[in-house]
């Protein structure tokens, strides 16, 4: 049989043929690992808007407007916290299912707890300034129709972006949160588009052998 022509035809054919499937796993995990460092930047850009935002909270406290209710910002201070630690988990090991479960529910609590955050902000502002009131109510209902505010990613002195000058002060933080959180959900998209992709190829026979031997695991979306 080792003689054999035929033996080893079929033994390079099985050779090439896996070092191809093995390259083509690892093409595909390394898109997983670099779509989530895209995922990443955006995220780490959200904390710092937080950290503003935040900071304006500790200002009001030690100003002459009254502090918005400590329940809501505490919340979110915590939710932030948590989400942070998460991030941190994910960044190192960003193929874990468990750290992008913990990723998503510690995302998932941030979302929830920042309008009752955002609302008592704005309450509190409103209260020392009484004219401004209005504006703060409409915000804090919902999503805000203005102008968003230019991206680096935008080019300069392009029609319909509005400098953050422009955005009155009511609607300062609705702004913002709304574009980073339009960011984060187009990274996401392209962050799980590469994990339906990597967990296909390793499900596939006879790939999945690959996958066994070499300790391909799935990986979880957000």
């Amino acid at each position: 049989m080792w003689s054999s022509p035929l033996f080893w035809i079929v033994f390079a054919i099985a050779l090439f043929w896996a070092l191809g499937a093995y390259n083509r796993l690892m093409r595909l995990r390394s898109a997983v690992v670099q779509s989530f460092g895209s995922f990443d930047a955006h995220m780490v850009r959200l904390m710092a808007l937080l950290g503003e935002f935040h900071a304006s909270c500790a200002v009001q406290r030690d100003g002459a407007m009254p502090p918005p209710a400590d329940q809501e910002i505490a919340a979110l201070q915590g939710a932030t916290t948590q989400l942070s630690a998460s991030l941190a988990v994910a960044r190192a090991r960003p193929l874990r299912a468990d750290a992008m479960a913990a990723l998503a529910a510690a995302r998932d609590v941030l979302h929830a707890s920042w309008p009752g955050a955002l609302r008592k902000a704005q309450e509190a502002a409103a209260a020392a300034q009484p004219a401004s009131a209005p504006l703060a109510a409409q915000a804090a209902e919902g999503p805000v129709a203005v102008a968003t505010t230019a991206t680096p990613g935008e080019e300069e002195g392009e029609e319909g972006a509005a400098p953050l000058a422009e955005v009155p002060p009511a609607l300062f933080w609705p702004v913002r949160w709304n574009d980073h959180i339009q960011q984060n959900e187009q990274a996401i998209a392209v962050f799980n588009d590469a994990v339906v992709q990597y967990n296909e190829a390793i499900a596939q026979f006879p790939a999945n052998l690959l996958a066994w031997a070499f300790g391909f695991k799935a990986a979880r979306g957000l």
